[in-house]
């Protein structure tokens, strides 16, 4: 993995559920593997989508305390695009060509704005290339 990758909230939320241990090992090694060679990124969205889910879905929810320590040990350091205006515009203009939502489409605008090679996500076409970035399922193979 040379390339520079964006990890989408779902790889986060995997990382987590023991009951799916092929992805979670699949997310585990993505995340790890982001961090220790600084090739992956995320945007202000993930971490917003993976807080909310983590402690408010999660059983047991994540503590205060332990979502604290994963933001800053794990989040904050891949965290690389804040929503602004500017990746609002792009995001509506790449939901009208690519019939993704909003949220997608503001994920895969971050991603496009990193400069990133593949975004991996298991809630967006499989194989699809937008621009320069191009979406992979890391289970898709795998499962």
């Amino acid at each position: 993995m040379n390339d520079k990758y964006f990890i989408d909230t779902n790889i986060f939320v995997y990382s987590f559920q023991s009951n799916e241990p092929v992805k979670q090992g699949i997310s585990q090694e993505l995340i790890q593997n982001a961090l220790q060679e600084q090739t992956g990124c995320i945007s202000s969205q993930v971490i917003q989508e993976f807080l909310n889910v983590a402690t408010k879905k999660f059983n047991p929810p994540l503590s205060h305390q332990d979502s604290l320590k994963y933001l800053n040990m794990v989040l904050a350091p891949l965290c690389e695009v804040f929503n602004s205006l500017d990746l609002l515009r792009k995001a509506l203009e790449v939901s009208e060509r690519w019939q993704y939502s909003l949220y997608d489409s503001m994920i895969i605008t971050a991603a496009l704005q990193t400069k990133c090679a593949t975004l991996y996500s298991e809630d967006m076409q499989h194989g699809q290339q937008i621009e320069s970035l191009v979406i992979e399922n890391p289970f898709h193979v795998k499962l």
